[in-house]
């Protein structure tokens, strides 16, 4: 060590360039550690009011963000409430249709099972950031399915909805095939989940691929969401909605979300809804063959089915942009309060200075 510092000392033409980093590599790392504090800490009394009134700005900012956040959201609510009579009524008569065909089968192209040789991915993300790990989490579930396809030799295609993921894998076109692009929007109406179902009906009918599958957000709760894959087709002639394991749910098992204040901070509960599906009248005549009602009701339960995934998939990126702004808010208040500590001692130690000189000059 004491040649290192003799030769950093007195540096030969050879070893020039080894000794400034041996001399000066724990100076370069003591001072990336204690850049942040000098940046701040350091400071005049103006750079430090700057400061203060810069964070307070960011401050008002996050705060705005959360509330904007917050009332979309209740939109979101209110999107699910408003489509939950059609929904029902929808179920009941898929319901209702089936029971009078238990013995038959259902020839529609949407419930037609084949062998899989090819899946086609509906990866769902969001329009904008600002709101943490969302949309890494559902990129990275899809990314994780697709290679699980890959190893089991099957064919992945991807149709992404949502501008984040758009940007994601065009950068990387070379690794996945994309074969349709949508944005999410800010609000989904039938009219966007119709065109999107519009491509899935078509790549499925059109033999183009085996499976569809969809990956999206189900949201849980203001500060929790949890990235799924569901199938999406075929569908089952019962309108249940199976995950990629198998597990069915029935579609007359639902839940909605609403946002409430609890103890003056948001909160959300969920609801269970249990939709009647009990038997038609036996009187009941159908005036067409129930096979051909059920083929014109799958494609509307399929655009049902889509809507529903893409408002949940906007109340958890709105829940998740609630969250990264009051953390925000939260940081930026707990900034606020360090730096006025550090001013408000500074200034003293300047009065107290300045005293100090007063108190000297006098007695002398």
């Amino acid at each position: 060590m004491a040649a290192i510092q003799g030769q950093c000392a007195r540096p030969n033409i050879r070893s020039k360039a080894f000794l400034r980093d041996a001399c000066f590599a724990g100076a370069r790392r003591s001072t990336v550690q204690r850049r942040g504090s000098l940046q701040v800490f350091n400071a005049s009394g103006k750079a430090l009011r700057d400061r203060i009134n810069s964070v307070k700005n960011t401050q008002k900012i996050t705060d705005a963000m959360k509330l904007v956040a917050a009332a979309k959201v209740r939109r979101a609510q209110d999107a699910v409430v408003n489509g939950r009579p059609f929904s029902e009524n929808l179920v009941k008569v898929l319901f209702g249709v089936n029971q009078r065909l238990r013995v038959e089968d259902v020839d529609s192209p949407l419930v037609q099972i084949r062998p899989v040789k090819t899946v086609l991915l509906a990866v769902i993300t969001g329009d904008r950031g600002l709101c943490g790990g969302y949309n890494n989490q559902v990129i990275k579930k899809a990314e994780v399915r697709h290679a699980e396809l890959k190893k089991l030799g099957l064919d992945g295609k991807i149709v992404l909805i949502g501008k984040k993921g758009i940007t994601y894998f065009n950068r990387r076109t070379n690794k996945y095939d994309i074969v349709g692009r949508f944005e999410l929007g800010q609000a989904p109406t039938t009219k966007e989940a119709q065109a999107i179902a519009d491509a899935l009906y078509s790549e499925f009918v059109g033999l183009d691929c085996d499976k569809v599958e969809l990956v999206y957000t189900k949201f849980v709760s203001l500060i929790s969401s949890d990235p799924i894959i569901q199938t999406l087709l075929p569908l089952t002639p019962q309108g249940e909605i199976c995950d990629i394991d198998g597990t069915c749910v029935d579609a007359a098992d639902d839940e909605i979300f609403k946002l409430t204040t609890k103890g003056g901070s948001l909160s959300m509960e969920r609801e269970k809804v249990k939709t009647d599906t009990s038997d038609f009248d036996s009187s009941l005549i159908f005036e067409q063959d129930p096979v051909q009602i059920i083929d014109a009701l799958l494609p509307l339960y399929l655009n049902s089915t889509l809507l529903r995934a893409l408002q949940e998939s906007l109340a958890c990126e709105l829940a998740a942009r609630m969250n990264a702004m009051s953390n925000a808010s939260d940081n930026a208040k707990d900034l606020k309060k360090r730096l006025n500590l550090k001013y408000n001692r500074q200034r003293q130690a300047a009065i107290t200075g300045q005293i100090i000189e007063i108190c000297s000059g006098s007695s002398a």
